[in-house]
């Protein structure tokens, strides 16, 4: 199914529409503002599952049993794993 729909656009991008039709690139407008609209729609999804993965890194952090350590206990912790590794 298709609907048509009118839109008002500034004439910098009125312009780069046409632009792509007459250089061949697209077959009409119409072509154009689809493509775009495919981009933009990939776009959100990506920029979705973007947000989910973050969602899912914050959500086991919190989750995370183990027990929170002060600025202090982390240096010692990583001081120590230095001197370990570097021994």
């Amino acid at each position: 199914m298709v609907e048509k729909l009118s839109i008002t656009l500034p004439s910098e991008m009125v312009d780069a529409i046409k632009s792509r039709v007459e250089a061949g690139s697209h077959a009409s407008t119409s072509e154009v503002i689809r493509e775009a609209m495919r981009t933009w729609l990939r776009l959100e999804e990506e920029h979705e599952e973007r947000i989910e993965g973050l969602r899912a890194r914050v959500k086991h952090s919190l989750e995370d049993p183990r027990p929170n350590l002060t600025g202090k206990q982390v240096r010692e912790r990583l001081d120590a794993l230095y001197v370990k590794h570097n021994s």
